[in-house]
This record gives structure tokens, C-alpha cells and sequence, in this order.
């Protein structure tokens, strides 16, 4: 296993709302399900540690893009959801926040006993990455929420988040089981944040005298150091801005699900319900799921599909989230039964989107582009934690 990266975000102590939190959990349950049907359980694990791919799955889903809840409540939505499904699925999701975390290795010990993998090497696992995290590289972030995800060969990735005293930032750290040569020799493919001054890292190439001093007992034999890193800063500011977007990606992605109304994914358009506004959100889902990993370096993005539950950029649309969720859960269960034509349909946009970007240049109508979202919203059933999204004008509809 290779820590693959990490994240530093800003820490947010707001809850997600059961109105939010069951339709992460829906939607979360599609999107792993597409994955898994196209390209296996391995490439979900792969996906959940990048560290990018982590945020902008958090922000498609509804949450405030950059915050440190996206941690938490991304993963107690898919542990939620998945892992009634394991039979089918082939992962399951150990661990959580607080006395959850605490609650990993019972929880992967029961689950060699049902799958005949060997539970007490899961929990070494388990231990030595949060070990590593919290106490061989001291940062000054102390863990406080673990999660381990494995499926049915063994293979396995942790999410797990630390908070630093005195400071307003979490950061999470992401590890995968891919190419592990040994747990105290570099190995991690990413660490990621700002530059917090000195740390005390024993698991860096140049701590190995200290490290055969310390740890002497080990039958550990680091032999080589992986260097290149997955690095994701957030910023503190919650509102989304024209910097933190690839307007390029954005502006192609808006325009072609307002604008063209393609003929490629007819069968999509055909579908009740399916107005320009669900086809934008289903573009940007199409995009995680079908995704390669530059297309993640702007999390932000992706949260002009759902909105965020504390109104940025707008509030979350609910009606164009039940129908995102609709469409996506029929076109996984149709696939299921070998009919993939809505799946691949879904698959089109985000490829088709890829293509109208390369000509594409956008406009400088990013402040207008999220006022007429918030102003629309009501029509979409826009909620936030704060309450219903009103109508523009003091709650007067403009007609003419």
C-alpha cells in the first residue's frame, strides 16, 4: 500500500441535514455501483484515494465543496449504502469518525471470518497506516476518523482525517494497497497542505538510521522511496470563485446540456423529466464516473451539479437531484440485466463534453452564471440548511 495523497481543508463543524444525507447516500450507492459495472471494485478503491477525485465525488453529491465535512459525511453515506450491498457489490467499509474508527479492526475481523480473507493482516493494515499518520510523521494533525475500504481479492484503500489544535484546517490522508513495498520506508505517493515548518517525519528516506535505531524490531525492509505526490490545498474562503473553477471544462459542460441538446444521447432526452438543468447535473456525474484523474484538479466544479446544503454556490436543487438519482439507478439496474444503452448514454455526455471543450472559450459571466442559479433555485425545489430557496424579489414572482 502507497498513501496515494492528501488534503488540507478547512475544518466545518455544520451537520448534513437527513434530507442531504439520504440522497448522498442514493446517489452514492449509483455512482460506486456504474463504476463497479464498467470497471471493477478495484478502481473504486483506486478512486476514493485520490485525494482529488474524493472532493469532487463529495461536491457532485451536495456538500460544501472545500469544508472537511466532505470527509465524514462521503464516507458514512457510502459505508450506508454499500455495504448492504456487499454480496453484490464486492467492497465493504470498515471504521468511521471517533468511537467508529476505534471499531475497524472487530469489524475487519468479522469480515475475513465471512469471506475467508485473512482479517488479521487486514488489521495490521488497518493500524500501521494510522500509525504512520499519527505517529511516525508528526505534523501537529492528530487523527480522529479512519476508514477502511476493501473488497473481495483483498485489495483495500483508507480515508482518514486529522485536525491540527490552534489551527482551522483538517487534512485527510489517502492510502492504497496497489503497490505497497513497505509501511516505514516512503510510503506514501502523496502528502498534501500548506507548509506547516518542521515535522517530524521517520518515515522519510533520510530518518532510515534513526528509523534501524527505533525500530530495530521490525522485520520491515524498506528498498526503494516513491516520490511523486498527489497535492490538494483548499482554500479557506467558502464561496465558489471564477479561480477555483476550470471555466474551459465548465463553460463546454453548460453549454452543451443547455445549448445543443445533442442527438447522442437522445434516448436520455426521450426520458420524463430529463430538462436542460438535470442533463447539466448528470454530465458532471457522467464526469465522475467516467472521468480520468486531470479531469479532478478542480473539485469546485463539480458542485454546479447539486449545489452545496449551506448555499454555495446555490442551494441544493432538490427535484434535479431525485431525477439525477432516478436516471442514474435505472440505467445501473438496466445494465445489470445486460441493457447498457442509458448507461452508455450517461457515458456519452461526459466524453462529449470533453469534446466541445477543446474549441470552447469561455466568457467572463461566472458571477451571473451563479446568480441565475440561486435565482432559479426555488424552481428546482433549492434547499439549504437554512431553509427553502425563495423566488428573487422579496418573494414576488417576476412574470413579464
Amino acid at each position: 500500500m502507497k498513501r496515494s495523497g492528501t488534503a488540507d481543508l478547512p475544518l466545518h463543524y455544520g451537520y448534513v441535514p437527513k434530507w442531504l444525507a439520504e440522497r448522498m447516500s442514493r446517489l452514492g450507492l449509483a455512482i460506486t455501483e456504474a463504476i463497479i459495472i464498467e470497471y471493477g471494485t478495484a478502481e473504486v478503491l483506486r478512486r476514493l484515494s485520490d485525494p482529488f477525485w474524493f472532493q469532487s465525488l463529495g461536491a457532485v453529491m451536495g456538500m460544501d465543496w472545500h469544508s472537511s465535512g466532505i470527509t465524514t459525511s462521503v464516507m458514512g453515506a457510502l459505508k450506508a449504502s454499500v455495504n448492504p450491498h456487499y454480496k453484490e457489490l464486492g467492497i465493504y467499509i470498515c471504521g468511521g469518525k471517533g468511537k467508529k474508527s476505534r471499531q475497524t479492526p472487530d469489524e475487519l475481523l468479522k469480515f475475513g471470518e465471512r469471506t475467508g480473507l485473512n482479517g488479521n493482516d487486514l488489521v495490521r493494515s488497518s493500524k500501521l497506516s494510522a500509525k504512520v499518520d499519527n505517529t511516525a510523521l508528526q505534523d501537529g494533525f492528530q487523527l480522529y476518523m479512519h476508514n477502511f475500504i476493501v473488497d473481495k481479492h483483498g485489495l483495500w484503500t483508507v480515508v482518514q482525517q486529522g485536525m491540527r489544535d490552534g489551527s482551522s484546517t483538517a487534512r485527510r490522508y489517502h492510502w492504497h494497497s496497489s503497490s505497497l513495498k513497505s509501511f516505514v520506508d516512503e510510503p506514501h505517493t502523496g502528502i498534501c497542505g500548506k507548509n506547516q515548518g518542521q515535522i517530524l517525519n521517520l518515515v522519510a528516506k533520510e530518518a532510515l538510521l534513526s528509523r534501524n535505531a527505533m525500530l530495530s524490531m521490525t522485520a520491515e525492509h524498506p528498498e526503494r522511496m516513491i516520490g511523486e505526490v498527489r497535492k490538494l490545498v483548499l482554500p479557506a474562503h467558502h464561496d465558489v470563485r471564477a479561480k477555483d473553477v476550470d471555466l474551459k471544462r465548465l463553460g463546454a459542460m453548460l453549454w452543451l446540456s443547455h445549448e445543443k441538446n445533442p442527438s447522442d444521447f437522445e434516448e436520455l432526452l426521450l426520458l420524463e423529466g430529463m430538462g436542460p438543468r438535470t442533463l447539466q447535473s448528470l454530465a458532471l456525474v457522467s464526469e465522475v464516473i467516467y472521468g480520468t484523474s486531470a479531469r479532478f484538479t478542480d473539485p469546485a466544479r463539480f458542485s454546479f451539479a447539486h449545489g452545496g446544503k449551506d448555499g454555495h454556490p446555490f442551494p441544493v436543487p432538490l427535484n434535479v437531484y431525485d431525477e439525477t438519482i432516478s436516471v442514474l439507478s435505472k440505467a445501473v439496474y438496466k445494465a445489470k440485466i445486460d441493457q447498457a444503452d442509458k448507461l452508455h448514454a450517461i457515458q456519452k455526455l461526459s466524453e462529449l463534453s470533453f469534446k466541445v471543450e477543446k474549441d470552447f472559450i469561455p466568457n467572463d459571466n461566472f458571477e451571473e452564471l451563479i446568480e441565475k442559479e440561486r435565482n432559479d433555485s426555488w424552481k428546482y425545489g433549492g434547499k439549504t440548511v437554512f431553509g427553502d430557496a425563495k423566488p428573487p424579489n422579496g418573494g414576488q414572482l417576476n412574470l413579464f
